[in-house]
């Protein structure tokens, strides 16, 4: 009889390719990856592991197992995910991540909802850029996850996964108080092709998409800055060394000396959250994203309350 647990480690460990990635990925060490391994090789009478450099590798054995194990656990999660609809209970464990803007904009009033509505849920969260997020569901290492895109940019999504949508973040460029263009009701981002630009990190999505989008205008952008955190991009502001694309969530409270402007080209990140299909019916799942989506229009409704010279 295989090992359920067993058949999850090694599951882990075809989707994270380690030792390392696989305790990781299931909050265990690695000597009890490699206990569970040993364990369901004696099970099965054959070798699963085979040494690769300093690392191991699966097996043909192993291989055949994954595929089997994965199809396995799915059937676990749907059966899992059945029952809990039957009860109607909003109980367990629920891990979550999203980009750091929407934890610091989304996460505090939605998490503290959850907690007060159902009690007997136990709420984990972490920051993670929109492609980590993915992949942790994918992966089975998280329930949920908020990640965003651009209007002219969408996300592919793996098969698997359901989304629905949480907002449109709309977006301005956010200068010093003396910029040339800190009294305009509103700008084009071809007017920045002399600025200095301060933006994401190299290789990051919302990065990729600020370099597509100016020189898909004609601009060569002019980076003098990275920084993940938006903050960060508005202390650098402050201080008068560039200019920062800036969406609404998560950039409250702005430091002095910044200026927001609306752009004409209404530019907006559509944010949504993630989860896998054979864990839809979860009541826990149904729960969260009710209350990702009510905090999404309460951050909606302050900027409908507001005009755009009140993020000045």
């Amino acid at each position: 009889m295989l090992n359920l647990e067993r058949l999850r480690t090694l599951d882990a460990l075809a989707r994270h390719g380690s030792v390392s990635g696989a305790a990781e990925g299931l909050h265990i060490t690695t000597s009890a990856v490699s206990q569970q391994m040993s364990k369901l090789e004696r099970e099965v009478g054959q070798q699963l592991l085979a040494k690769n450099g300093r690392g191991v590798r699966l097996t043909d054995a192993g291989r055949l197992l994954a595929e089997h194990a994965a199809r396995i656990l799915s059937q676990v999660e749907l059966a899992q995910s059945d029952l809990e609809a039957q009860r109607g209970q909003v109980a367990g464990e629920l891990r979550l991540s999203a980009f750091p803007t929407a934890a610091r904009g989304l996460f505090p009033a939605a998490l503290a909802d959850l907690r007060a509505e159902h009690p007997a849920l136990r709420l984990r969260s972490c920051e993670l850029e929109p492609e980590q997020g993915v992949a942790g569901v994918v992966r089975g290492d998280l329930d949920l996850a908020v990640v965003l895109d651009w209007y002219n940019k969408p996300m592919p999504l793996p098969d698997g996964l359901v989304k629905a949508p949480i907002l449109d973040d709309p977006a301005d460029v956010a200068m010093p108080v003396d910029h040339r263009f800190a009294g305009r009701d509103e700008v084009d981002l071809a007017e920045f092709a002399e600025d200095e630009w301060i933006t994401w990190g190299q290789g990051e999505f919302c990065h990729e998409w600020l370099m597509f989008t100016l020189r898909s205008k004609g601009i060569e952008p002019i980076v003098g800055h990275r920084a993940a955190e938006t903050h960060t991009q508005l202390g650098l502001v402050a201080a008068g060394l560039g200019v920062c694309v800036v969406p609404l969530l998560g950039r409250n409270p702005m430091p002095p000396g910044v200026v927001t402007v609306p752009l004409k080209q209404r530019v907006r990140r559509h944010v949504y959250v993630i989860w896998r299909a054979d864990a839809d019916r979860r009541p826990s799942i149904r729960a969260a994203v009710k209350a990702l989506r009510a905090a999404g229009e309460r951050v909606g409704a302050k900027r409908s309350a507001g005009s755009a010279g009140a993020c000045r």
